[in-house]
């Protein structure tokens, strides 16, 4: 894997995640402990625990991914993949921004939804370059999926 390519995702993703905690950061303690939520929401500190693991594994499989598309002289799919990478990680921090930070709970429902839809032709498009990375992306979406789920149902619980 190439260090540059690997900076850059990491960079790219770190920025995500930084720009999504600034809107949660204060509304967890106050806001978001009032909120009614369903039985199966999972502990506290399983959030930071998961999204980390995945993060990691975003920049991880995007770097693979982006070099391998390169490797094979398909600069084109190359591009289109940090394109599809970009539009992934500004809605992952734009949701933090519609639940936590404007507390627009239907918003951050259809906000979780397209995540989940784009992390999907995430997962397709790494797969394209690397199937084992395709699949080592594949919580990704399986977590957006469950957190659109869950998402929905605090809408649904606090309208």
């Amino acid at each position: 894997m190439n260090r540059s390519t690997l900076a850059a995702t990491g960079l790219a993703v770190a920025a995500a995640a930084g720009t999504g905690s600034i809107a949660s950061s204060n509304a967890i303690p106050r806001w978001y402990s009032r909120l009614r939520k369903p039985s199966y929401q999972p502990p506290r500190a399983a959030f930071p625990t998961v999204w980390t693991t995945l993060y990691a594994d975003i920049a991880g499989t995007a770097a693979v991914a982006i070099d391998r598309f390169r490797a094979a002289g398909q600069h084109d799919k190359a591009r289109t993949y940090t394109v599809a990478l970009a539009v992934n990680l500004l809605l992952n921090a734009g949701w933090s921004w519609l639940f936590f930070g404007y507390h627009k709970l239907g918003a951050s429902a259809v906000g979780a939804a397209a995540l989940t839809a784009s992390s999907a032709d995430l997962v397709r498009r790494t797969a394209q370059a690397t199937p084992r990375g395709g699949l080592a992306l594949l919580p990704y979406p399986l977590w957006c999926g469950f957190a659109t789920i869950l998402s929905t149902h605090i809408w649904r619980l606090n309208r």
